[in-house]
């Protein structure tokens, strides 16, 4: 399901909290960090649940307008294309899904935000809603694109949203833009949108895990190579996650003998861009750059195949 770059993400989280408390035994923190991968697709339901309160929410809406005491025709004939949109009856359909996120849409119920009548009240008055509403365009592409368009822009950015998903995991702002790209990916590519695991297949954990333990074992280690060409910087005076960008791009190239080195660097440079300072980038960049180009002088940079270095 997660890609390698975020499955680096994740590592990064659990290494900055591993590296910031120092008094977690090391397997205690990785069973923690595979715990976190799994809170992902735990994040992947939720995210498909609140959708499925939206709808129903507004569909018990269109009902109690059958009810009113004098109501009128839009009342007595509500346009459902919402409550009917294929993507959503694809979703509600699935049984095995459903269970599933039934068992999670309890962080959307249990709370007094009334979190999906206070979305729907602001999507029904939206241009999107009401030109989506009023279009013939019964194209199954159509319906696509107002769904992933209602998540864009009146779910997935919403305040009381995140609020929410911040009580249930300090993560979880962090992992809903990647988690939104997989589920718009599944509603473009007509993909299943049961997720099954975390990682997608064996290699990919073993990735995360050994990433995950060669950066704390090593850590002391890369902190002398970061010193070393960080010239005219003490290491105190590094952003600290800049430093752990560094440590893990180590040991990535050091360790890991069939990752290409340059793609090691590349991911680092483009992660720091949003995860640190704004001149973190060509501080990764350069400091990378020195050291790759020394230790491949040196013979301690070793890559099984052709092209890795």
């Amino acid at each position: 399901m997660l890609s390698r770059r975020h499955i680096r993400i994740k590592v990064m989280q659990s290494l900055y909290s591993f590296l910031s408390t120092k008094d977690s035994q090391l397997p205690l923190a990785e069973k923690a960090m595979l715990k976190h991968f799994n809170e992902v697709v735990e994040l992947k339901l939720v995210v498909l649940s609140l959708l499925i309160e939206i709808v129903k929410y507004a569909n018990n809406f269109y009902e109690d307008g059958k009810k009113k005491h004098l109501p009128n025709s839009s009342d007595l004939d509500p346009n459902t294309k919402f409550v009917n949109n294929k993507i959503v009856c694809l979703i509600r359909e699935n049984d095995s899904l459903m269970t599933r996120i039934s068992k999670v849409s309890g962080i959307w119920l249990n709370n007094d935000h009334d979190i999906a009548r206070k979305l729907f009240n602001v999507i029904i008055k939206s241009d999107l809603y009401i030109n989506y509403l009023g279009s013939q365009n019964l194209s199954l592409k159509s319906e696509k694109k107002f769904i992933i368009d209602l998540l864009n822009d009146f779910v997935l950015n919403h305040e009381l949203v995140h609020h929410i998903l911040e009580e249930r995991s300090i993560y979880w702002i962090d992992d809903l833009p990647f988690i939104a790209t997989i589920i718009f990916g599944d509603i473009k590519d007509d993909l299943n949108f049961n997720p099954s695991l975390a990682f997608k297949d064996k290699t990919d954990k073993e990735f995360a895990v050994a990433l995950f333990r060669n950066t704390i074992v090593n850590n002391s280690d890369y902190e002398k190579i970061i010193e070393k060409f960080a010239k005219n910087w003490e290491l105190d005076r590094i952003a600290k996650m800049d430093q752990l960008f560094l440590k893990m791009a180590f040991a990535e190239i050091l360790l890991m003998p069939n990752l290409p080195v340059k793609v090691s660097m590349n991911e680092y440079i483009e992660i720091s861009k949003y995860y640190s300072t704004e001149k973190s980038k060509l501080f990764v960049n350069g400091l990378l750059d020195n050291f790759v180009k020394t230790f491949t002088r040196d013979g301690k940079i070793k890559k099984s195949g052709r092209g890795l270095v």
